[in-house]
C-alpha cells in the first residue's frame, strides 16, 4: 500500500499526518501537531516528522497534499499569519517527495466530498444530488470560507472562490441599519459579506443589537461585547460569538435575535452562491459552525432566507444540503487529493 503524507498549515498549528492509500478512503496512520512560529519554515518541520520513528516504519511516501491558510497561485501559496513563503517544488525536493500540492485550507475540502463517512456528516436538508453537477461548500468560521467542485474524469476538481469579499447586501431595512452601523463602527469604505456572514459576524449582529436595546451596557453580554470588540488583533480576552450562541440556547431574547438574523444572512448567501454555480450536485456546510449550530441550520430561519429566491426557488428546493461535523476533515481532504494525485502520476 502507498503512503500519503497531508498537512492542514495554519497561522497558529500546523497539522502532519501519514496516510494509507486503500479502498475508498485513506486511512491514518499517524499525526502530529506542531506550533506553526517555532518553525522557520514548513520544510524543517516536514523533514521532522518522517524522519520520526513512526513515519519511518510505515515507508516512503508516495504523494503529498498540504492545505495552507491563503490563496495559491502556480503552486506557491504566502500564508496571512506567517513569514512562510511556500512553494509545491521547493518542498518536494527539499523533503524527498515524488509529489507535492499546495491547495487552499478551504478549497481543499471539495477533495474530500466523495469519500467521506456518515459520521463525518450530517443532514441539513433532504434533496437530490446529480454526480454531473457542480457542488458547492461554504463555512463559517472565523471569516468565510467559499469553494466550488466541478466533475470531471479523474473526480471533482476544485475551484477556489473569494466570494465572501463581495459586497453585503442588505434584504430589508434592518440588514441595512445594521450594514450602515458596521462601516460607521469599523471605519469601513464597504461592508464584506464575511463582515456579516462569519462566526466574528454574529458578534458584530451581537454588538449592534446591543448598542441599540442596552446602550448602558446592562445586558450580561455587554462586558463581553466591550472587551471582544477592543482586543484588535491581539488575543482574544472574550469569545462572544461563543457566548451569544449559549445565551441564545438559554432562552436569551437579544441574543436569539443575533442568531435569527445572522442564520438569516448565512442563508440568504448560501441561496445566491447555490444558484451562482447551479450546485445541483449538492451544498455542504463547513466552518466551525457547521456542527455546533446544527439545529439553527436546520431550522426556518436559515432555510427560508436560501429558498426565498423568487421564480428560482424551484431551482434550490431539490438541492441536498449537508453539514460536515468532523473536525479532522481537513487533513482527510489532503489526503483524499494526495491519493488523487498519486491515481494519476
Amino acid at each position: 500500500m502507498s503512503l500519503l503524507l497531508a498537512g492542514d498549515i495554519g497561522g497558529t498549528k500546523t497539522l502532519l499526518s501519514l496516510w494509507r492509500q486503500g479502498g475508498e478512503r485513506p486511512e491514518l496512520l499517524l499525526e502530529e501537531r506542531y506550533p506553526s512560529a517555532a518553525w522557520d519554515d514548513l520544510a524543517p518541520m516536514v523533514r521532522h516528522f518522517l524522519e520520526g520513528p513512526g513515519a519511518q516504519a510505515g515507508g516512503p511516501v508516495a504523494a503529498a497534499c498540504f492545505a495552507v491558510a491563503g490563496p495559491v497561485q502556480g503552486g506557491r501559496a504566502r500564508l496571512t499569519n506567517l513569514p512562510w513563503q511556500l512553494d509545491a517544488g521547493a518542498l518536494a525536493s527539499g523533503c524527498g517527495l515524488p509529489r507535492v500540492e499546495l491547495v487552499n485550507d478551504f478549497a481543499v475540502l471539495i477533495y474530500g466530498l466523495p469519500h467521506l463517512s456518515p459520521d463525518q456528516t450530517a443532514r441539513v436538508k433532504e434533496g437530490s444530488r446529480d454526480p454531473l453537477a457542480p457542488v458547492l461548500i461554504l463555512g463559517a468560521g472565523t471569516g468565510l470560507g467559499v469553494a466550488m467542485g466541478l466533475p470531471t474524469s479523474e473526480g471533482l476538481q476544485a475551484i477556489p472562490s473569494e466570494a465572501a469579499h463581495g459586497e453585503f447586501a442588505p434584504r430589508d431595512q434592518q440588514e441595512w441599519e445594521l450594514k450602515q452601523w458596521l462601516r460607521a463602527d469599523l471605519a469601513l469604505e464597504r461592508v464584506s459579506i464575511e463582515r456579516v456572514v462569519s462566526g466574528t459576524g454574529l458578534g458584530h449582529v451581537a454588538r449592534w443589537l446591543l448598542s441599540l436595546r442596552h446602550p448602558d451596557g446592562d445586558h450580561p453580554l455587554s462586558r463581553s461585547a466591550r472587551l471582544w470588540s477592543t482586543s484588535g488583533d491581539g488575543p482574544a480576552v472574550a469569545d462572544l460569538p461563543a457566548e451569544v450562541a449559549m445565551a441564545a440556547a438559554a432562552g436569551d431574547r437579544l441574543a436569539a435575535a443575533a442568531m435569527d438574523l445572522w442564520l438569516g444572512a448565512y442563508g440568504s448567501v448560501c441561496g445566491d452562491l447555490a444558484l451562482a454555480c447551479l450546485s445541483r450536485g449538492g451544498v455542504w456546510l463547513a466552518g466551525g459552525t457547521a456542527a455546533k449550530l446544527l439545529d439553527g441550520l436546520r431550522s426556518d430561519a436559515f432555510l427560508e432566507p436560501l429558498l426565498t429566491k423568487g421564480r428560482l426557488r424551484s431551482a434550490l428546493e431539490p438541492m441536498a444540503i449537508t453539514a460536515l461535523v468532523d473536525p479532522g476533515v481537513g487533513t482527510f481532504s489532503a489526503a483524499c487529493r494526495a491519493g488523487m494525485l498519486l491515481a494519476s502520476a
